[in-house]
């Protein structure tokens, strides 16, 4: 499994921030993540447009290293 991490903040108090987490399939490893977590976001925004997201990253969820 490979885990797109992010951090979002409200748009109206950006001092309060959230961690996220969405797990992928790692068919194609971390590059499953770069091309299809760009499309969640996108989504997560959509439908929470009140936060802004200040931080992404894909990682291995067992080991939590930052991988990009």
């Amino acid at each position: 499994m490979i885990e797109l991490f992010f951090v979002t903040c409200l748009i109206s108090d950006p001092q309060r921030c959230t961690e996220h987490s969405l797990l992928f399939e790692e068919r194609n490893g971390l590059f499953t993540c770069l091309l299809e977590g760009q499309n969640e976001l996108a989504r997560w925004v959509a439908a929470h447009p009140d936060d802004h997201v200040v931080e992404w990253k894909c990682r291995r969820p067992e080991t939590g290293d930052t991988q990009i």
